[in-house]
């Protein structure tokens, strides 16, 4: 299945909260939606979930608009908590899968299963607000894979989690995505979404700044280049095409490169002045792209 967010745009009074947001989720892709606080997210999310109506374009899934039946066919786990503290663990998750067409047994087989596999199995016989924040999300998720989903929404589901649980997590995103599930998840951690990721999209106050894979968007931003050329003079790489900014590092020079740059004509330059003993080009990690986008 394919998810197709196409031309999304939402108003609140005089703020615009969504400026025709365009992207899509391929089958078992995972799709890392990030953005600051604000940026327009959640509203994204609870669209597709028909929580809110869009003022204009439309969510599809697989080219069909979300009806109710197709809305049963997605797993959504909420930034917010969204289950219900006094109710047991196991008690809630089976009443969920049940809501969602679910038989009895089977329903009893899938909260075993996903208790099981996401390490709170011991816990179906507590009730949500006795669990620590990381347990909570956990069964947050499990209510979100319980039956067995078609497409995954998630609204930053490693927030509170310890480096185990985040380990768990993802293992399970990557399984859902491997079996040709369309994820999408928001988060803020970019270095972990940078891992995980087939593709990201940045939003920034209500529009995509940019969407492609990690290493598209990377290779779209300023480089760094490090050169250790000791004989080097002052100033040497000033004026060399491509080059934005010039720092100095003991007798290291330090380089920021437009994208696009040929770095072979710096190596070339920096060849004439006498040995060159380090050139290394790092591209631009997803937070440094994330700022840049941002701050543009």
């Amino acid at each position: 299945m394919t998810l197709t967010i196409d031309n999304l745009s939402k108003r609140y009074g005089d703020k615009t909260a969504l400026d025709g947001v365009n992207f899509e989720v391929r089958p078992g892709e995972l799709f890392g939606f990030v953005g600051s606080n604000g940026a327009g997210k959640t509203t994204t999310m609870r669209i597709v979930l028909g929580v809110l109506a869009a003022d204009a374009g439309e969510v599809r899934i697989d080219g069909r608009p979300v009806d109710l039946d197709v809305r049963r066919t997605i797993g959504y786990m909420p930034e917010e908590r969204g289950l219900y503290p006094k109710m047991k663990v196991g008690k809630q998750l089976t009443y969920l899968a049940r809501l969602h067409g679910l038989s009895k047994s089977e329903a009893h087989d899938a909260v075993e299963r996903w208790t099981e596999r996401l390490g709170i199995a011991e816990r179906v016989g507590d009730t949500v607000d006795s669990l620590s924040l990381g347990n909570q999300q956990r069964v947050q998720l499990a209510a979100a894979l319980v039956h067995d989903p078609k497409v995954l929404v998630l609204d930053e589901p490693f927030s509170g989690l310890d480096p185990v649980a985040v380990d768990v997590m993802s293992e399970v995103l990557l399984q859902k995505a491997n079996d040709g599930v369309p994820v999408i998840f928001s988060s803020h951690q970019l270095d972990l979404v940078q891992r995980l990721c087939d593709r990201v999209g940045i939003i920034s106050a209500g529009r995509m700044r940019a969407v492609g894979t990690v290493d598209e968007l990377r290779s779209g931003g300023d480089a760094t280049l490090v050169v250790h050329a000791p004989q080097a003079p002052a100033g040497w790489a000033h004026g060399l095409p491509g080059v934005t900014h010039v720092e100095y590092d003991g007798d290291r020079t330090v380089l920021t490169l437009a994208p696009g740059t040929d770095d072979q004509q710096i190596l070339k330059a920096a060849l004439e002045t006498g040995p060159v003993h380090e050139f290394s080009l790092r591209q631009p990690s997803l937070t440094e792209l994330f700022r840049e986008v941002v701050a543009a």
